[in-house]
């Protein structure tokens, strides 16, 4: 038994450690599909055990977090030497997560600070009516910024119903993901491709169709089966939110803060410095700098002008930020070999999913680039997913959008719309999600969201791919 374990023991450091202490750099294609063990891990944690021990979950989930980043970052810096180990940890903190909750925390504070008035009642007409509009202004103020805003009134008027849960999760397939995806601020991907050369109306002139469509398709559905529970089960006799007289918005001083929030992040992709700053291999741009010390001043000039009755009414707290904040740092760590793996191309360990996207006569194939960039999506960060997809198809962007267009709008709408399959495809899912949670909704757990998606979401991309992308 001993030689067993020693023999395993033996194959698992030869597979994580091809190399020893002070290597000045890794090859990703001779990486070892073990290192994405700590990513799963983390992926698992957040499906099972707020399913098997939800007590230590909701109060360690912090601490899981930071386990699955240690099992990564330690074997690493052991495998690749401390510097590279730590240029890796940096690279993730400054250039991507650290910005990434800047931008989340300022739309969750700005958002959460404007309470819309009046007691909506849920009824099928207005439901399907709120998540039209979040659909528009998922492409306007970005998704996160139109969930923050939408999703406590729409659970405000539905407190009195009987079955609730379905109209959260169309919420977050419509307002969290799908209503972002024609334009640069509806979600990071599409940012992403703004900043390497795509025009801001591109996705816009060439994906309103596709978003169209599946958008259409899932209201008129949501309407369907929102009206099947209304009749069936009414609502309840007495309505926790009292009737007020007229609508508004309280603290509506924060739409100025959101427009803020735009123009920054609008004047971060524009603007071409040659200012930077190189921190430990990472380059940070001072547009980079200017935007989130930007974000930073209008979070707290939001927190500061808000009333207290304003977040009070919202039933406003940090509950839903700080989860999503400590849960993501395990996966923008984690995912670092993933992708790594991915980028290799054909030569790397993840090489069959890059083959499978190009047709035999060497041309992309529009179809597979959708799924293989969708599915990944729904399961690793969608922006990073969305830039190796990019570059595999040449990463030109003026070839994209003129002689490859159609693969390029595979691309995009895949990262886009395949980001609702899951709660972590997409950041506003899980806030989404925790906001419900905390207001009593039961929200069904990592594989019960996955069973309506997959029920709901999978026919309708089959068929938006034999449409649009053949």
């Amino acid at each position: 038994m001993k030689t067993v374990a020693r023999a395993a023991a033996t194959f698992l450091f030869v597979s994580l450690f091809p190399t020893l202490a002070g290597a000045a750099g890794f090859d990703a294609a001779a990486l070892s599909p073990l290192w994405g063990v700590p990513f799963a891990g983390i992926l698992l944690s957040i499906a099972l055990m707020p399913l098997l021990v939800p007590a230590f979950w909701h109060h360690h989930y912090g601490k899981v977090s930071a386990a699955w980043s240690l099992a990564f970052l330690v074997p690493f810096a052991v495998a690749f030497g401390p510097s590279l180990g730590g240029a890796q940890l940096v690279h993730a903190l400054l250039g991507e997560y650290i910005p990434f909750v800047i931008l989340l925390t300022a739309l969750f504070a700005v958002a959460g600070g404007i309470y819309i008035r009046g007691n909506l009642h849920g009824a099928p007409g207005l439901n399907t009516g709120i998540l039209a509009i979040g659909a528009v202004l998922a492409s306007l103020m970005g998704t996160t910024g139109a969930s923050m805003l939408l999703i406590r009134p729409l659970i405000r008027a539905n407190d009195n119903r009987r079955h609730r849960v379905h109209v959260v999760v169309f919420f977050i397939f419509i307002v969290s993901n799908m209503g972002g995806s024609l334009t640069p601020l509806g979600d990071p991907p599409l940012f992403l491709g703004f900043l390497n050369g795509v025009d801001f109306f591109w996705t816009l002139n060439h994906i309103l169709p596709d978003t169209l469509f599946v958008v259409g398709v899932l209201l008129v559905l949501f309407y369907l089966v929102d009206r099947h529970y209304y009749r069936k089960e009414g609502v309840l006799p007495v309505d926790p939110t009292p009737d007020t007289r007229g609508f508004g918005f309280d603290g509506a001083r924060n739409f100025w803060l959101l427009a803020a929030i735009v123009g920054l992040v609008l004047l971060s992709g524009a603007w071409k410095s040659p200012v930077s700053f190189d921190v430990h291999g990472t380059e940070v741009g001072l547009p980079g700098i200017v935007r989130d010390v930007g974000l930073v001043l209008v979070t707290l000039l939001s927190l500061r002008i808000t009333p207290d009755k304003v977040h009070a009414d919202n039933h406003f707290s940090w509950a839903p930020m700080a989860e999503v904040a400590k849960l993501f740092a395990g996966i923008f760590l984690t995912i670092i070999p993933v992708i790594a793996m991915l980028r290799a191309g054909v030569h790397g360990p993840f090489g069959a999913i890059v083959s499978a996207v190009t047709q035999a006569d060497g041309q992309p194939d529009p179809a597979m680039y959708f799924w293989a960039t969708g599915l990944l999506s729904a399961f690793l960060d969608n922006a990073p997913t969305y830039l190796v997809f990019f570059n595999t198809a040449g990463g030109d962007a003026q070839a994209l959008m003129t002689t490859h267009a159609d693969t390029l709008a595979a691309i995009s709408a895949g990262a886009v719309f395949m980001g609702a399959c899951t709660y972590i495809g997409n950041a506003p899912n899980m806030m989404v999600r925790a906001i419900a949670d905390e207001r009593g909704m039961g929200m069904p757990g990592f594989f019960g969201y996955m069973a309506w998606s997959g029920g709901i979401l999978l026919p309708l991309f089959v068929l938006l791919s034999l449409i649009f992308f053949r």
